[in-house]
């Protein structure tokens, strides 16, 4: 069993603490368990149940640092370990941004572990494919999924008072449903802390309807179209521009959010990012909260420190953006960590009730194979793909071929017509977003 307890954890990382010889030690043990089944073509092709446990430990001396990782778990292998870390330390250059590690923290309590989704048996994941491959043989088409939970654990421990510790589950479903002739293709994916909320044959229906909506699609040209994207079209254009919201980044003039001198400005007066700067729709609101009750996250970053709610976008402008504890002594600002999810707020139409209020539109279900093209303008690339479709009038009237899109989230996020209830995409919310004037570049034979 690879899932410690709190109380285990810290037994154990308190041992290897006393092995060191290093001015500073941080120790970070982390351990997986859990199981998967796949299936392709109606049928299951493997299934199988995973665990790890991995130590980590990273020794400072002076501003000198080297980290050794290990997963063995007895005494001598524990001090081992810490030697192996102190020995690279030493060989290490001087880190000039070494910065002390932190003290005892305060955390806001978990509520990101679920007893359902780490109870799961292989019976379950069985029972939850033929969920989704049952119906899809009734209406004589071919599902390829895979069902994977797990649970995690992650702890934290130095030699200057910190302690933390944080338990999780996850449950992560997709499938892919298309026609026997390859002409259709519908796709769903669905992703829960809590395996309770997880039903694969309503998901898989919604595939099977996409699948049997898109055969015959028709070819449109491309252009500038007011589209109707699903959270799982945005969520992954939002998470780029979630990832690329640093303030060094920014600061350096490497980022979107880096300031533009005007003509004749002072640089050394002005600001160096867009920090307070109005960027985006008004109806823009996206902030990190680890207490979220549907999409929840661990309560503390990767470092130890306490995650709080914390607003990036308010109203559309810029109010906060990450760094590091070292950029931020150096800008004299306070240290943001980075979120562990993306929570926007949406409004109250359900997806069908979109789709009732548009007049002409396109519903896109997916975006896949994003790729950047301008790190400065965030402008990225991809494909519509799993069901691509022409409103008309309230209605979908038919299916249509995939495009090519280029297309920058900071654009997309200014050209709101509407937003719908927000869902969990990826352990985020995201809602349903009605966009005006989303670029279409090409024609893509994807189906």
């Amino acid at each position: 069993m690879t899932i410690l307890s709190e109380k285990n954890a810290k037994e154990l990382l308190t041992k290897v603490l006393k092995y060191s010889k290093a001015d500073e030690i941080e120790c970070n043990l982390d351990g997986i368990i859990g199981g998967n089944i796949r299936y392709a073509r109606n049928t299951v092709s493997t299934a199988g149940e995973e665990s790890d446990l991995v130590l980590a430990v990273q020794s400072t001396f002076g501003k000198k640092m080297g980290t050794a990782t290990i997963n063995e778990f007895d005494d001598a292998s524990l001090e081992k370990v810490v030697r192996r870390s102190e020995e690279l330390a030493k060989l290490a250059p001087e880190n000039e941004e070494h910065m002390p590690l932190f003290g005892p923290q305060k955390y806001a309590p978990s509520k990101t572990y679920f007893e359902s989704t780490a109870n799961v048996t292989p019976e379950n994941r069985a029972q939850a494919a033929e969920d989704s491959i049952v119906p899809s043989k009734k209406n004589k088409l071919v599902a390829a999924g895979f069902l994977e939970e797990f649970v995690t654990f992650s702890a934290i421990i130095n030699n200057k008072g910190l302690f933390a510790y944080n338990k999780s589950t996850d449950v992560d479903f997709s499938v892919t449903i298309r026609t026997e002739d390859g002409k259709g293709s519908g796709w769903v994916t669905r992703n829960f802390s809590d395996y309770n909320l997880l039903d694969t044959a309503k998901a898989s229906n919604i595939a099977i309807q996409k699948s049997k909506g898109s055969v015959d699609a028709k070819a449109m040209e491309p252009g500038k179209y007011t589209v109707i994207l699903e959270p799982a079209a945005s969520v992954g254009l939002l998470g780029n521009m979630v990832r690329n919201f640093a303030q060094r980044g920014a600061d350096e003039g490497r980022s979107f959010l880096s300031y533009k001198l005007k003509e004749g400005e002072d640089a050394q007066k002005a600001p160096k990012n867009k920090l307070g700067q109005k960027m985006f729709d008004e109806r823009v609101n996206i902030y990190t909260d680890p207490s979220h009750p549907i999409a929840p996250a661990a309560p503390f970053s990767g470092d130890g420190y306490p995650r709080n709610r914390t607003d990036w976008i308010k109203n559309g402008t810029v109010v906060s953006m990450p760094n590091s504890p070292y950029w931020a002594k150096k800008t004299g600002v306070a240290y943001v960590p980075r979120g562990g999810n993306i929570i926007m707020d949406g409004g109250n139409e359900s997806l069908e009730e979109m789709i009732k209020n548009t007049r002409r539109g396109i519903l896109v279900t997916r975006l896949w194979y994003i790729r950047s093209l301008d790190p400065q303008t965030l402008l990225y690339t991809g494909l519509t793909r799993d069901g691509t479709f022409y409103i008309e009038n309230g209605k979908i009237k038919y299916p249509i071929k995939n495009f090519r899109f280029n297309e920058s989230p900071i654009v997309m996020l200014n050209n709101i017509e509407a937003l719908g209830k927000p869902e969990r995409i990826d352990g985020n919310m995201i809602p349903p977003m009605k966009i005006r004037d989303f670029t279409f570049s090409s024609l893509s034979d994807a189906v």
